[in-house]
């Protein structure tokens, strides 16, 4: 993965999607043993934001992905790769990381993918809400200024959220949206 590309969010791309009311969305967490997997899916991710991200690919074809960071994944306290599952079949996928800037205690909600076919029917919200209500602690979303779609679904998620979502500028860099959701006040 790349640093600065880590932090894209594709998603489901329509804010009133109906209720998924037969569908069954699991993640799964995922172990070294899926890091293909993620590789190959990553590849899809990398290629939606190639547009307005001006990356090309590699000689062989391929989006370019920093293997020590997909590594720490499966290595790294609090980080995690998890597969999106509806009724079954793999929709997609999530990483979580811890976040390391600086007077930020969270975890981050660092990649977000719903495979074209799952999108549209809420999917993407509802794997976002399951992530970001989990536990006690904070969580950090972010995502690119230019994005207009990923902009567009976090906010709509980030409205309906049961938890406060606060805008924060780590200042780290400009073309970034940061959000911090807290835990939620009782």
């Amino acid at each position: 993965m790349r640093a600065r590309a880590r932090h894209r969010a594709t998603h489901d791309r329509h804010p009133r999607a109906p209720p998924m009311s037969t569908t069954t969305v699991e993640l799964m967490r995922t172990g070294p043993e899926h890091s293909e997997l993620i590789r190959n899916l990553y590849q899809f991710y990398a290629y939606e934001s190639s547009d307005w991200e001006q990356e090309d690919v590699e000689a062989d074809g391929r989006f370019y992905i920093h293997e020590e960071h997909l590594a720490r994944y499966w290595q790294a306290p609090q980080w995690s790769a998890e597969l999106v599952l509806v009724d079954g079949f793999i929709a997609g996928f999530v990483l979580i990381e811890r976040s390391e800037l600086p007077g930020i205690d969270a975890l981050e909600l660092a990649d977000l993918f719903i495979l074209k076919k799952y999108r549209r029917q809420g999917i993407g919200r509802a794997v976002a809400t399951q992530v970001l209500t989990r536990g006690e602690g904070a969580w950090l979303v972010r995502f690119y200024r230019q994005d207009e779609a990923a902009r567009a679904f976090w906010q709509a998620v980030l409205e309906v959220l049961p938890r406060p979502a606060l805008s924060v500028e780590p200042g780290d860099d400009e073309q970034l949206l940061s959000y911090l959701v807290t835990p939620a006040i009782h």
